[in-house]
């Protein structure tokens, strides 16, 4: 029963990114979290308080967490097209500068 939990869990959360997919959500990272991290250290600087900065740190980190980690659609937007699976039974017929390969 966990199993069958479990695997519609992670079917629920699988989800695909492309490669300019996984660049745009690593900007986004470090964009959020400096951002994030310059906001919560003025804060607590002004609140002479480190409780803020602290809490604010954590509540961005969360909150950007929460923004980057689900494979959300707009990361997949240039999929790659890759070549058909070969079964071993026969070649496709590749070309590489104008020579036949398997």
């Amino acid at each position: 029963m966990a199993d069958a939990l479990l695997e519609k869990v992670r079917e629920i959360l699988e989800g695909h990114i492309d490669f300019e997919g996984q660049r745009t959500a690593e900007l986004m990272t470090t964009a959020f979290l400096a951002t994030v991290g310059v906001f919560a250290f003025l804060a607590g600087y002004i609140a002479q308080n480190i409780h803020y900065t602290l809490y604010l740190g954590l509540a961005g980190t969360a909150l950007t967490f929460l923004a980057i980690v689900p494979p959300w659609p707009f990361f997949n937007r240039n999929p790659v097209a890759w070549l058909p699976a070969q079964n071993g039974l026969g070649a496709i017929g590749i070309e590489v500068d104008g020579k036949k390969v398997s």
